[in-house]
């Protein structure tokens, strides 16, 4: 039987939450049924060494992406492509003018990964990729309250669109942990204390709101000894280290950079902080579950909610309201060996949910459901 060529088209295979979801896609994908092509700009990226081997990985040669189209389309036909599949509205933009330039009859499949919304011209720009999404085959939110947001400001028709969580690769996540070698003898010192070690994972931008993060825990540190470890970078860094400065907590709050392998730091956490203004699903959360770390996450729209089911799997807190989250944290904090345990494998076993041997194989369906259009 000839397998199915699925295109997957990114920006780029970098470090965050979108290319980390399309690698455990692109390497769970069932091999007797369909073969991977991978496309992105001309950039490096940091997933990319975790592609596995047979996956077609072609750069194109540009790092602009309206400059994408044409070449998009050439591979499209010339690969022979059966489905284009994308992420985030100015891809997905991209990967559906290239289909329909490839003049073939590949179907396009594209994914809605955000809570999006803001002022007039934002909203107008939401308008312009719903009118756009029309033009593709099936359209993917990644949660509930991402659909909501699709069919209030895109004005995408409910029935358009299937909502698919994000896929946690778990058996990489437990090899991962078993590796504690990738935490490097600099950061293994962080653990040899008797403080309490908070861990926070994300880009440094305004969406991920470290700053409230910052006060929440200049305020749970007052009452139980604590360390913060932050994962990630971005430009925001010198003006959070000016606040931890500030907040005369400094000392104990350690930027660390991004990290190919976070979940052996999840891990050794006694509790895991989202602080975030908005998300779509929120990856990360599911995977500090799979890890054994209990988590604590705002209620923002719209993920962390589903994934903890309403406060089920973890603590939820007011977005942007640092008592609440302090209160939430020290709560985590103070609890028993026994209590701690109990979240632990309730948290295990919200992980499974989101298992990405079970999240593909909707998706492949999904590719199935689309060539049959």
């Amino acid at each position: 039987m000839k397998k199915i060529k699925v295109l997957i088209f990114i920006y780029q295979m970098g470090g965050g939450g979108a290319a980390r979801t399309l690698l455990n896609i692109i390497n769970n994908l069932d091999r007797s049924k369909f073969s991977p092509v991978l496309v992105t700009l001309n950039y490096n990226g940091s997933y990319e060494k975790e592609l596995q081997d047979d996956v077609v990985f072609i750069k194109l040669p540009t790092k602009r992406l309206s400059r994408s189209i044409w070449s998009l389309a050439k591979i499209i036909r010339s690969e022979e492509i059966d489905i284009v599949f994308s992420t985030i509205p100015r891809v997905n933009t991209i990967a559906i003018f290239a289909k329909v330039l490839s003049f073939s009859k590949a179907r396009s499949v594209i994914r809605e990964a955000d809570n999006l919304g803001g002022g007039l011209i934002t909203n107008l720009q939401l308008l312009g990729f719903g009118m756009v999404y029309k033009f593709s085959n099936q359209i993917v939110s990644l949660s509930e309250g991402v659909k909501e947001n699709l069919v209030r400001r895109y004005k995408v028709k409910p029935s358009d669109i299937k909502v698919v969580y994000n896929p946690v690769d778990l058996y990489r996540i437990k090899e991962k942990i078993k590796t504690e070698k990738d935490i490097k003898d600099k950061y293994k010192t962080l653990f040899e204390t008797e403080d309490k070690i908070i861990v926070s994972a994300g880009r440094l931008v305004e969406q991920k709101d470290h700053k409230t993060l910052l006060k929440a825990f200049s305020k749970v540190n007052a009452q139980v000894k604590s360390r913060l470890i932050l994962l990630g970078e971005g430009p925001l860094k010198n003006q959070l280290v000016e606040e931890a400065e500030k907040l005369n907590v400094a000392d104990r709050v350690h930027f660390i950079g991004f990290q190919n392998n976070p979940y052996v730091f999840f891990k050794k956490a006694d509790v895991f902080v989202l602080s975030s203004k908005h998300e779509g699903f929120s990856h990360v959360i599911a995977e500090a579950l799979a890890t054994g770390v209990p988590v604590v996450s705002t209620d923002c729209k719209s993920g962390p909610a589903e994934v903890l089911n309403k406060g089920e799997y973890g603590e939820l807190c007011e977005v942007g309201n640092v008592e609440d989250m302090t209160e939430k944290i020290l709560h985590i904090l103070t609890l028993d060996k026994e209590q701690v345990t109990e979240i632990v494998s309730n948290g295990y076993e919200r992980a499974n949910y989101f298992d990405a041997k079970v999240i593909v194989k909707r998706y492949e369906e999904i590719f199935l459901q689309a060539l049959n259009q």
